[in-house]
């Protein structure tokens, strides 16, 4: 177990190394004259030069990036060009935010889908067909169309939940509930579309398997097999498409966050992105590739976990 960990953590290491070399060459690239920017088109040729150099722009843009991994592989990202604050200050405030509301959406996500597709696997008629077609229209509805329809139904028109704004659950469980729940009710649509159709059919597969049959002319209870060996069995494929799901909704989080005018690491970066503020970039782009990491390991060791064959993979 200890050598696929190691395996896991070794490749997510060389991923994140990609992700950010790319994101590093492409961002400063393609940025064009960055401190006219920051300055105004009225600042003159000497001021702007003067920027540049006090920003190490005037460097080759090799040098750059060696001080920029050097200073990364610690914790350090450098300070917006825009507000002067720590990248990593003003990343690590909003990255609360952002979590709370994808970790609630993933685990109700996981919750209702596990329960509709064991019911849709285990009832095979009307409400299999039900679930089905729930699980497409959930699938194929936009995620902002969602979070648009139950501002108006259940903010507006029914006053039930607070219609942007965001409270912190230490600061007010109360205003975390009404602030928070239809944002991660927007998020969680289309991954409780997806994750049910998995459990649904890895579910199907492993009830026509002979191990099965075997368990049950044993006598053991319906129940029993289901939920102690059929689930297990059932569990892989599941979380995988859970895992996809959690880095879907880190996309969809930017977009829910302009919605619902929630401070978000999503927010953050749309803002430093309109800007071209690089180091807040490279530091949210950083931070969200090594959650995508982080995620992915935890699952394939639950993975491994639940199927010994998937540490000989």
């Amino acid at each position: 177990m200890l050598n696929f960990v190691i395996r896991r953590l070794a490749a997510g290491v060389v991923l994140l190394f990609v992700i950010s070399t790319l994101a590093f060459f492409l961002l400063y690239l393609g940025s064009g004259d960055i401190a006219r920017r920051i300055l105004g088109q009225s600042a003159t040729q000497e001021g702007v030069a003067q920027k540049a150099a006090s920003l190490g722009l005037d460097r080759p843009i090799l040098v750059q990036y060696g001080e920029w991994l050097g200073n990364a592989v610690t914790g350090h990202f450098g300070s917006s060009w825009f507000t002067g604050q720590e990248v990593s200050a003003a990343v690590t405030s909003r990255l609360s935010v952002t979590l709370t509301l994808v970790l609630g959406a993933t685990l109700l996500s996981a919750a209702v889908a596990v329960a509709l597709g064991v019911l849709a696997a285990t009832r095979r008629g009307w409400l299999d067909r039900v679930v089905q077609v729930l699980s497409i229209v959930g699938f194929a509805i936009p995620g902002f169309l969602v979070a648009l329809g139950l501002v108006l139904l259940l903010a507006i028109n029914l006053q039930w939940f607070s219609p942007t704004g965001y409270v912190a659950f230490t600061t007010s469980p109360v205003g975390w509930f009404a602030t928070a729940t239809l944002p991660i009710l927007a998020l969680c649509l289309a991954g409780i579309a997806s994750v049910t159709q998995q459990v649904r059919g890895a579910v199907i597969d492993n009830l026509a398997r002979d191990y099965v049959r075997t368990l049950r002319s044993r006598g053991l209870p319906g129940s029993r097999v289901l939920f102690k060996h059929v689930l297990r069995n059932a569990g892989g494929p599941a979380l995988a498409v859970l895992a996809v799901q959690f880095v879907g909704m880190f996309g969809g989080a930017v977009i829910i966050e302009q919605v619902f005018a929630i401070p978000g690491i999503g927010q953050i970066a749309v803002t430093a992105t309109g800007q071209g503020d690089i180091p807040l970039v490279m530091g949210v782009v950083v931070v969200t590739a090594t959650l995508v990491v982080v995620v992915n390991l935890l699952i394939d060791i639950l993975q491994a976990s639940l199927n010994p064959k998937v540490r000989l993979s």
